[in-house]
Parts: structure tokens; C-alpha cells; sequence
């Protein structure tokens, strides 16, 4: 999987997780973040409502 922009560090993940009270090393780091990535490029961003005013 190839993203153009990465803006977290694998180690920024660890650690901000271990901030959370879950412990994970660097492989599962990757992993979460490969999948946040993946679900954030295929998420579509709401269509924006056309207010009509009468």
C-alpha cells in the first residue's frame, strides 16, 4: 500500500497509542496505520445540501 502524504510516524503511533493504554510494537503500529489510511482514502466526504429558501 503507497500513500503520497504519510503525516504519522509509525513510532508517533506507538506511542500516541500507548498514551491510550494500548500496548503495540511496531509491526502492529504499521498495520493500524496502513488501515486508518486505506479507510480515510475510501471514505467519501459528505455531499454538500442545497439549502432552497422560499
Amino acid at each position: 500500500m503507497n500513500f503520497i502524504e504519510k503525516n504519522v510516524s509509525v513510532e508517533k503511533a506507538v506511542i500516541t497509542l500507548s498514551k491510550n493504554g494500548i500496548q503495540v510494537d511496531e509491526k502492529e503500529a504499521k498495520i493500524i496505520l496502513e488501515l486508518l489510511y486505506l479507510v480515510s482514502k475510501n471514505h467519501e466526504k459528505p455531499k454538500e445540501k442545497k439549502i432552497l429558501y422560499p
